[in-house]
């Protein structure tokens, strides 16, 4: 069983993709990190709903990630996170003064000791302009270190883009 890290912009194709994956498995458990902060958001949260089959398990987990892939591990089903930037982004909202090294490798370490089928979602954040604000930045820098923690602890590593897949990383290049 593997761990695929799927990395891409807003609107790249990366949790169509991720849900193509999961398909292919008898159990599905989704874990959705999304919070209804706004009208808009709540519709994207609805969208994702209507996309997913029926017959998937959802765990709302805006917060607990690394108890919940905990739980899942040795499961036998398949686990979809979608996705890492939004748990990253209530980590920074409900939690601002944690130790977010080692928030990142608890998270690393979950993903890492995971048995069993593991898609993870991420936003890929890095490719621009270094944001103007603080927070922006501390957020940008957040991200890039979990994206780069969970790329060297997962088999696979797929960047998408235009609903293209490019392959970073496969099982045969995989290191701990």
């Amino acid at each position: 069983m593997k761990k695929t890290l799927i990395l891409g912009g807003a609107r790249s194709g990366k949790s169509s993709l991720a849900e193509t994956l999961a398909k292919s498995s008898e159990q599905v458990t989704y874990i959705a990190t999304a919070t209804a902060f706004d009208a808009e958001m709540t519709k994207r949260i609805t969208l994702h709903q209507q996309q997913r089959p029926n017959n998937w398990l959802l765990i709302e987990c805006p917060l607990l990630l690394c108890e919940a892939l905990t739980q899942l591990s040795g499961s036998g089903q398949t686990v979809l996170v979608d996705c890492l930037t939004l748990w990253l982004n209530n980590q920074l909202y409900h939690q601002p003064e944690q130790d977010f090294a080692l928030a990142r490798q608890q998270v690393a370490d979950a993903v890492s000791q995971f048995e069993g089928k593991l898609i993870l979602v991420s936003n890929e954040v890095g490719m621009g302009l270094v944001p103007m604000g603080e927070l922006n930045r501390v957020f940008v820098d957040q991200q890039g270190w979990l994206n780069q923690q969970l790329a060297r602890v997962c088999d696979e590593v797929i960047f998408v883009a235009a609903g293209l897949p490019l392959y970073l990383k496969r099982g045969i290049d995989a290191t701990d």
